[in-house]
């Protein structure tokens, strides 16, 4: 793994010495490509400073390597929320005043038209993406509608794909129970509350195929192995609108969480990646690079400049996490939660796993 991350270093410093653009660092994919052409090329454009988009399976992992080696090669770093606490902890990400970014088109500042929890001390959200559930609507022309019919194998019977990790999982079990949203992680954090949860996953235990990729999620419902699979809902929208597969996603019980951009400590060129920051989370970005793929964007002022999916046809409104309407029984994934309790739920995850 030292290894790896080494090279990796060389690799960008390279690519990063032989001009002064701002280096980001993001996924990659299809999700690289929909940031090249919201953020990336319209920053250019209209500041003449030139940007570079690089890829990491492991941004915060490789960013932490390059920071204790005294060795930045990139400016700008997209994140998970928790990571981007963590590293704000740790210390390898600098703060950020939350006045340089832009105000919304109508003057509200943007500390108050960002959503809730989306700006930390050392991070600015982008983008809101969710896990939800789906099924094959030509089996299911009625439904399911709700969480709680996921768990119903007498309504709808057949098998369920889930990930395989405790988080969303425990979430969607005591929603399915009866828990309203607001309460889950009050009832989670409880005894009680996750033998209840586990009680609850015991009456489909039989019937779930665990899986470790959301690639997986998406086959095992499309090969007819599952008859309701969870995973992120951009996998679902991208299934059944460029592989048009009869997938129908229900938002109830969602659980929604942030990417993050961040400046790792030691960022070659501070001042262009506070621009570049700053430029990308404003409202007409965000809202740009929602038409690019489903994913809400963080800041509100953004909801009502998106439309159209890039296809020019498909209106993406319903199709992301932050519709008012999807947001009506959904929980946003609490990092401190998951911080104090991972490994204890882990655990005892994995022990029910084990168990018959």
């Amino acid at each position: 793994m030292k290894k790896y991350f080494l090279a990796t270093i060389v690799i960008l410093a390279g690519a990063a010495g032989a001009r002064a653009d701002v280096v980001v660092m993001s996924w990659g994919g299809d999700y690289g490509a929909a940031q090249i052409a919201a953020y990336n090329r319209p920053f250019t454009e209209q500041t003449g400073i030139k940007s570079t988009m690089v890829d990491s399976d492991n941004p915060t992992a490789l960013i932490k390597s390059m920071v204790e080696a005294n060795n930045v090669t990139v400016d700008v770093v997209e994140v998970e929320y928790p990571d981007a606490i963590r590293g704000c902890d740790e210390g390898i990400l600098v703060p950020i005043d939350a006045s340089i970014l832009p105000a919304a088109p109508d003057g509200t500042p943007a500390k108050d038209d960002f959503m809730e929890g989306s700006i930390t001390e050392c991070g600015v959200g982008t983008a809101v993406y969710s896990s939800v559930f789906a099924y094959d609507n030509t089996k299911f022309p009625e439904g399911p509608t709700v969480i709680a019919d996921f768990f119903d194998l007498k309504k709808f019977p057949g098998k369920r794909a889930i990930r395989k990790q405790p988080k969303f999982a425990l979430e969607i079990a005591l929603m399915a129970d009866g828990v309203p949203a607001v309460d889950v992680y009050n009832v989670l954090g409880t005894p009680e509350g996750v033998d209840r949860a586990f009680a609850k996953l015991d009456t489909i235990k039989s019937e779930v195929i665990w899986y470790q990729a959301n690639a997986e999620a998406v086959r095992l419902l499309a090969d007819g192995e599952v008859a309701m699979s969870s995973a992120t809902a951009n996998r679902f929208f991208n299934a059944s609108i460029a592989e048009e597969k009869p997938f129908t996603t229900v938002w109830d019980g969602q659980l929604y969480d942030f990417s993050m951009f961040v400046i790792p400590k030691g960022a070659p060129h501070p001042d262009d990646a506070l621009k570049y920051l700053a430029f990308a989370t404003d409202t007409k970005q965000l809202a740009a690079l929602s038409a690019e793929l489903p994913f809400g964007p963080a800041r509100r002022s953004s909801v009502a400049l998106v439309h159209y999916y890039k296809d020019g046809k498909t209106d993406i409104r319903p199709h992301m996490p932050t519709n008012p309407d999807n947001l009506k029984n959904a929980v946003a994934v609490s990092s401190e939660f998951w911080a104090d309790h991972e490994a204890e739920l882990t655990e005892r995850f994995n022990s029910w796993l084990a168990s018959n």
